[in-house]
């Protein structure tokens, strides 16, 4: 089983929010035998969504390749004005592309959702993430993590707070038991 981390930041940086949330998921993930794929946002090279290039960019290929191999995601993104980052979102717009297809864009894969904001809003994140996802044709887990980013760390920033270490490996568990990966759709 291969479940692609989605993160919809720009940060890259190591110590950066999202990459300690991607790796801490990578860890539990692996540890239950799963095999992670990450795709970075800031070091994708994706263009703006347009239909006007006269071949698809070799980028949006391997990025819609990657998507539709992975047999399950998570999305990462922090919350934008009430909605996952634009640079996200264009991103998955690219997954227009694959419409012509027998099965076309996400259909069936299972996605898990996390979101993280400063106050009590990365709910706003979710269900945004949550619309696309449905209109991709994918299936979104019914646990999805919103982070209030000021409870994520502990030990003055060094490691992630217990309480979203918890939830983290409560959703690699979800993602990664076997019952749930074999489930008819």
């Amino acid at each position: 089983m291969n479940i692609l981390l989605f993160n919809g930041s720009l940060e890259s940086q190591s110590n950066t929010t999202p990459t300690r949330i991607a790796r801490s998921f990578t860890e539990h993930l692996e540890q239950r035998g799963v095999s992670v794929t990450t795709f970075h946002l800031s070091e994708a090279g994706i263009p703006l969504f347009d239909f006007s290039f006269q071949e698809t960019p070799p980028a949006v290929i391997d990025m819609v390749s990657t998507f539709r191999n992975a047999d399950m995601h998570i999305w990462l993104t922090p919350l934008y004005h009430g909605s996952m980052t634009g640079a996200m979102k264009n991103c998955l717009d690219w997954l227009e592309i694959s419409s012509r297809e027998e099965v076309p864009y996400l259909t069936n894969k299972i996605i898990g959702l996390v979101c993280w904001a400063d106050g009590a809003q990365a709910m706003q994140g979710i269900n945004a993430m949550d619309a696309v996802a449905k209109a991709l044709r994918a299936w979104v887990l019914p646990y999805s993590i919103p982070i209030v980013r000021g409870n994520l760390f502990a030990n003055n920033d060094q490691e992630i707070s217990s309480d979203y270490l918890e939830k983290i490996q409560l959703m690699s568990a979800l993602l990664s038991d076997r019952q749930l990966s074999n489930f008819p759709i």
